[in-house]
């Protein structure tokens, strides 16, 4: 079997995509996948390192505030459509699998009017407009939410959830301790109560300012504190730490751009402060772990607060919006964190809310229109 699988531009969209293309192989090891991505988008440099093969168009999102340079949008997204129509031709694809992106609009398009059954996968309580467009081409729809029924057709629905990265459950809290104690060199014990506030690989300015402006209030809180900060925003939070008149020898905050073993901080935190995006609220559901969520302003038709509803409503977390962050996020942190019968009722609360072995199930899903 061959299956092509296009989308990209965030690691929203490539993480899912990466994450089917493995559960397909490790159903059939004898199976073909291609990727299609967006020329100069992150997933030409994440699905190589992979393991995958991954082919560029020269596509582009159209420009709302500057429509002037659409012009030239268009004149890409016509070069697309004819490059997408050459691979779909020489590769043969199966199946046709699309998670979003300006790439999957057009390969996915394109393989459906040649006659390629198409499966969209849709991350978001919101579903994006790539989506949208193709929802008259595919033949199944995988949603994480349930009501997605107010953007496909309820008949191509399926409820699989998004897939999240594999061995996110590895790890104990004594390994966890001894690895950050190590690493940072700080004191963390299992006394205290942690704390973990993560804003993506980039970072997230509200949320690194509003741990800035609190700070001190932090710091005299007597918990631990794992702050991912993004490689954009590093130097600017850990000169504020410095001001603090903190070291990471005596401190009981890590202030770090990355966190590579994630599984080990999710191990740790009894709470968590987390943007809303898809694969972060599908990570915290399986993990069943309470959290603050501070929706981005700055994504498409707002959907990371559609994400963040979904949960809300169910009173799986606690919702600070991006306006009120800096005055309201660490005090609401600090006074859920010692909350116990809170945190558990959250937790207990969201773990209702995971759907274990989503890239298993899409696969699945993939294959039974392959077979067809």
């Amino acid at each position: 079997m061959k299956y092509l699988i296009s989308g990209g531009g965030t690691g929203g969209h490539i993480f899912p995509a990466v994450s089917i293309a493995n559960a397909l192989r490790e159903a059939d090891p004898s199976c073909e996948i291609l990727f299609v991505g967006a020329l100069g988008r992150m997933e030409m440099e994440r699905v190589p390192q992979a393991g995958y093969p991954i082919v560029g168009l020269p596509v582009k999102g159209f420009d709302r505030s500057r429509p002037w340079r659409n012009v030239r949008v268009v004149i890409d997204l016509v070069r697309s459509m004819i490059q997408a129509r050459r691979i779909v031709r020489d590769f043969r694809p199966d199946v046709g699998i699309g998670v979003g992106g300006y790439a999957s609009g057009a390969a996915m398009k394109v393989a459906a009017k040649m006659g390629v059954p198409i499966l969209l996968q849709e991350q978001n309580g919101f579903a994006g407009v790539t989506n949208k467009l193709l929802k008259d081409d595919a033949k199944k729809i995988c949603v994480a939410y349930e009501g997605m029924e107010r953007f496909f057709p309820k008949e191509k629905i399926i409820l699989t959830g998004n897939p999240v990265r594999q061995n996110l459950t590895s790890g104990s809290k004594d390994e966890a301790l001894k690895y950050f104690n190590e690493a940072f060199g700080v004191n963390f014990t299992a006394d205290k109560k942690t704390l973990l506030i993560i804003g993506g690989s980039l970072g997230a300015r509200t949320i690194n300012e509003s741990v800035i402006t609190h700070l001190s209030t932090l710091i005299d809180s007597n918990i631990q504190v794992i702050w991912q900060t993004g490689k954009n925003y590093i130097a600017h939070c850990k000169a504020a730490l410095a001001n603090n008149q903190l070291s990471n020898t005596n401190s009981q905050i890590i202030c770090t751009d990355f966190v590579s073993q994630m599984p080990l901080a999710y191990a740790l935190a009894d709470l968590v402060i987390s943007r809303a995006g898809a694969s972060s609220i599908s990570e915290l559901c399986l993990l069943g772990k309470p959290s603050i969520l501070v929706p981005s302003p700055n994504v498409a038709e707002d959907h990371q607060t559609h994400n963040a509803m979904a949960l809300v409503r169910k009173d799986a977390a606690v919702l600070v919006k991006d306006k009120d962050a800096n005055e309201q996020m660490v005090a609401v942190a600090l006074s859920l964190i010692q909350d116990k019968a809170r945190l558990e009722s959250l937790q207990q609360h969201i773990l209702t809310l995971a759907l274990p072995d989503s890239a298993k199930r899409i696969a699945e899903e993939v294959m039974k229109l392959a077979q067809k």
